[in-house]
């Protein structure tokens, strides 16, 4: 369908055009210049020091340490920090909060209790409290009701609202019931999976529900490898992958068998999440043909979410893929409320498991940025801190090198050349806006 709109007269054409060049010459005039007392390369792991940084149009436009800071720049002084690119978890469900009352943690009831437009704002703020810690990009991997990750990316995209950049799965696609075990009268009457998860059991609903995802909005497709006995073959993975490409996405597969790791890595999945049917013959396979591991590894700190068997479990798994060289992906799981924490908290709390695991303090922060941009697919236009990218960056004041546990300090964040946070304080002001002011899009 097209739509006509009507062509604006001459004199008012002409007025529109010169309050475009004003608005125009006005927006190349605000120029950002930051002074990086030391500047972190998570991928060399190394530091610069004394650098400036010049951000422009929401992207980078100069970096080293005698860039000249043009006359009227707004200045932003960070000499006595360590600045560095934004992190990401490459798996989190922001749309999803679980907890202790009323539903004991079972994200079941949860899926029940919580309707998708309050769990869209509980996303919001999710995603808030995720920027405030220094996430600057999240792979939202579906468990978000019916498509409130993807109107999380919308808002975010267009201006309304300060966020990561949001990597939304859609539906996480599985065989009948999804993770549910429903019964008969809950799945086929009131069909309760649906929208927690999109039922596909034939070749023909596999491919609808990966257009379905594609349609509304999603940047990755998230299956079920082995939610069910049965679970998906070689071969029905094969199909989605080759389906999910036709529309340029890449998909994850959730995996808690071994024998549904060895079919998902056999098919060429793009990224395995958790880690229960991991093991080192597997993390050979996924070093060898460059399947991401997002292992979700969490920390007997949170208690009540793990035990300490399955801890000593999980740390041994990441050391035995860190050894093979396995990539790896910073990745929470991160769907749950513990009192007195954010989002954003419980996520950097993960890094515990990393320390456990005795992963080097600068392969932790690779896995964190770098690895992060390349499984979600940014690397070329945001995430490393070079020009011509879009410009996100922290700031801390220690040293991630010397210690991971510098960033659990962040006290700056530029999201799109915005200031977020300064001096540990959130300044979201510029981000809420009353309209797209990013540009509309309808996924």
């Amino acid at each position: 369908m097209s739509i006509s709109v009507p062509r604006p007269r001459a004199g008012l054409r002409a007025s529109v055009t010169a309050l475009q060049l004003l608005v125009g010459s006005l927006a190349a005039a605000q120029v950002t210049a930051i002074k990086a007392g030391r500047l972190l390369d998570p991928e060399s792991g190394t530091i610069a020091t004394n650098q400036v940084i010049l951000v422009e149009g929401g992207k980078f436009t100069a970096i080293g340490p005698n860039v000249p800071i043009p006359a009227g720049a707004e200045l932003i002084d960070l000499s006595g920090l360590t600045v560095l690119p934004g992190l990401v978890d490459a798996h989190n469900h922001l749309a999803l909060t679980y907890k202790e009352v009323p539903e004991r943690n079972s994200y079941y009831l949860t899926s029940i209790l919580d309707a998708t437009p309050l769990r869209a704002i509980q996303a919001a703020s999710n995603g808030i409290q995720m920027l405030a810690a220094g996430f600057t990009i999240v792979r939202d991997m579906g468990n978000s009701g019916n498509y409130a990750d993807v109107a999380l990316r919308q808002a975010i995209e267009q201006g309304w609202i300060p966020g990561p950049t949001i990597i939304p799965s859609g539906l996480i696609i599985g065989g009948m019931g999804g993770q549910f075990w429903p019964n008969p009268e809950m799945a086929l009457d009131r069909k309760i999976v649906y929208p927690e998860y999109l039922e596909a059991d034939t070749p023909d609903e596999l491919v609808k529900a990966v257009r379905q995802n594609a349609l509304f909005g999603a940047r990755v497709i998230k299956i079920c490898v082995d939610c069910k006995p049965w679970g998906y073959s070689t071969d029905e993975i094969r199909l989605v992958i080759s389906e999910a490409a036709k529309a340029g996405l890449k998909v994850e597969g959730h995996v808690q068998t071994i024998d549904g790791g060895k079919r998902a890595v056999e098919a060429g999945i793009w990224s395995i999440a958790h880690d229960r049917g991991m093991t080192d013959e597997l993390h050979k396979q996924m070093a060898l043909k460059g399947v991401w591991r997002a292992g979700t590894e969490t920390p007997i700190s949170l208690t009540g979410h793990t035990t300490r068997e399955r801890y000593d479990q999980t740390v041994a798994l990441l050391r035995n893929a860190w050894q093979n060289k396995a990539p790896l992906t910073f990745s929470t799981d991160a769907d749950y409320f513990v009192p007195g924490r954010t989002r954003g908290v419980v996520a950097i709390e993960f890094i515990e498991t990393w320390k456990a695991a005795r992963i080097p303090d600068a392969d932790i922060l690779r896995a964190m940025t770098i690895n992060g941009y390349q499984v979600s697919e940014t690397e070329q236009t945001r995430g490393p801190i070079k020009v011509g990218m879009f410009a996100d960056l922290i700031a801390v004041p220690g040293n991630p090198l010397d210690g991971i546990d510098a960033l659990r300090d962040v006290q700056f964040v530029l999201k799109n050349g915005m200031v977020f946070k300064r001096g540990g304080v959130m300044l979201p002001a510029a981000f809420f806006n009353g309209g797209p002011v990013n540009g509309w899009n309808a996924r």
